[in-house]
Parts: structure tokens; sequence; C-alpha cells
């Protein structure tokens, strides 16, 4: 399993746009029903910092999401649209979960 963590800070007017890319990505997720990959982005409370995390139980199912047309748009206008605070990539060791993450 491999679990990576990026946070970064867009400006504050590309935020909403920001937040409707995310959006696109995780309804053509949900419509490709992947169990072997868990993605969620979160908003701070400042409005314009996001935090995504994503949990792959296999190096194929990173592939998945970085092919994925709607990833590469939202990642395209991300990096076009001028970041306060450019990503930071952490990768992490699960320790526990109240749920199988997988569905396996």
């Amino acid at each position: 399993m491999k679990i990576v963590k990026v946070t970064y800070t867009t400006k504050a007017e590309f935020a909403e746009q920001n937040q409707a890319n995310i959006k696109n990505v995780m309804t053509d997720l949900q419509r490709l029903n992947h169990h072997s990959l868990n993605y969620n982005a979160c908003l701070s409370a400042d409005g314009k910092t996001f935090i995504h995390s994503a949990f792959f139980k296999a190096d194929d199912d990173q592939k998945l999401l970085n092919d994925l047309p709607s990833f590469k748009l939202f990642q395209e206008q991300l990096k076009a649209s001028g970041l306060e605070s450019p990503p930071k990539q952490e990768l992490l060791n699960l320790v526990g979960s109240s749920n199988n993450i997988f569905n396996s």
C-alpha cells in the first residue's frame, strides 16, 4: 500500500475553480468504482489551502489516477493558476483505520 498526502495553497481567486476541478475528478473516480484507490480532498478554514490524501493498494492504482483526463486537467489548471504555496508531497504509513479502506 502507498499513501500520499499533498498540501498546497491556491490564490483566493482560483479556489472555487480548483474545487470544481476536484469535484470533476471525484465524479470520474466514483464512476470507475475502483476499489483499490481511495482519494480524498479537503479544504482548510482559510478557503484556499487544500489537502489531498490518496491510498493506493498498488502502483497501478496510482497510474490510473494520474492518467485520468479530469485529473490531468485539474493538475494543468492548478499549475497555471500561480499558487501561493506550492504542493508539498508526503509519503505516509498507515497505522490503523476505522474501516476497511479497500473494501476487498
